[in-house]
């Protein structure tokens, strides 16, 4: 594994309680100084009940205005790692984790920022909101949903911005138990005359297709979209499904053939294999299904998370990668 998706130790030098269930974890990673940006994420691997487990969680510090490396984690229904997270993990633990990957960023402009936060997906929202107010002159506004107010994460920190930037960052609460469910009018309102901004988005899947369809344009959209419960596909049967050729997997020092299957992703064939290959968001953005491809190709669907050099080198996301030759091999480092 390359050194930007290996892992590394990392002490928790503190916990801060947000919400009921939701937690600030202050992390001290192995190798200092760690380079991130605003928006970012790292991929954490633990073990639960004897399973190895591995999640993505976005950074809520930002480079230019915290000393220290926060990420914020939520309890979830059916979220393993989230859940334990929450409920083990105390100051003075280690945690795993890789260096920071993704794409939600700041861009270079002068346009007004729109961010749009469901839930805990205000702790990339809050990283650049920290980000952009320190380093640009730019006009920020914030349109945070929440279940309740008691579900409110980051309220005393955004009300501190909004006095410390005034003029500069608003913004607008709407609780779901007062309001009912974010509709489309709602989105439109919010954004007004600022059609051209850059809208950045992250929370749950209905509240994010909401906010997109109702954007109204030409401004860039910027999505953060990391699925909590990665569907697994059933393995496709019957003959039609099979074509010729074999997907070799080595994990763990295990070797395992399967026959190729048309559409099937390398991932996919690991598993039907019998094997527990390493995984988070299934969507091409985290690399911690990375392999190294020594036979054969395979052509990715999508990829956010792997460099040009490490593509270059024979890594591929197995989530993506659809072999498109008869022999593949992929070896997990």
């Amino acid at each position: 594994m390359t050194e930007l998706h290996a892992f590394q130790r990392a002490a928790v030098t503190r916990v801060i309680k947000e919400t009921a269930d939701t937690r600030t974890f202050v992390l001290a990673p192995e190798h200092a100084p760690f380079p991130y940006r605003a928006g970012q994420y790292c991929t954490f691997r633990v073990r639960v009940d004897g399973q190895e487990l591995y999640r993505s969680y976005s950074m809520s510090s930002a480079p230019e205005t915290d000393p220290e490396l926060m990420t914020t984690v939520k309890r979830v229904p059916g979220g393993k790692v989230s859940n334990w997270l929450v409920d083990n993990v105390a100051e003075g633990d280690e945690l795993s984790m890789t260096r920071a990957a993704g794409t939600f960023c700041l861009q270079p402009t002068s346009a007004p920022l729109l961010a749009f936060a469901g839930g805990s997906g205000v702790t990339p929202i809050l990283s650049l909101t920290k980000s952009a107010l320190a380093t640009t002159d730019r006009v920020v506004r914030l349109l945070c949903a929440d279940r309740d107010r008691e579900s409110v994460i980051f309220g005393e920190v955004m009300d501190e911005l909004v006095e410390r930037y005034p003029g500069r960052l608003s913004v607008i609460r709407h609780i779901d138990a007062e309001q009912g469910l974010i509709r489309a009018d709602t989105v439109r309102d919010f954004v007004g005359p600022d059609v051209a901004a850059d809208n950045y988005v992250c929370g749950p899947e209905g509240f994010m297709a909401v906010v997109r369809s109702a954007l109204p344009g030409p401004g860039r959209v910027f999505v953060e979209d990391f699925d909590l419960a990665p569907t697994i596909k059933t393995p496709p049967t019957g003959e039609q499904a099979e074509v010729d050729g074999t997907v070799t997997i080595y994990l763990e020092r295990k070797k395992v053939s399967v026959p190729r299957m048309a559409g099937e992703t390398l991932l996919e064939a690991a598993r039907r294999a019998g094997l527990t290959p390493p995984f988070s968001c299934e969507q091409g953005n985290c690399g911690t299904c990375m392999a190294r491809l020594t036979e054969g190709h395979a052509t990715m669907r999508n990829n956010e998370a792997l460099t040009d050099d490490e593509v270059d080198e024979g890594y591929i996301l197995t989530c993506q990668g659809v072999p498109d030759t008869p022999s593949v091999t992929v070896h997990y480092e």
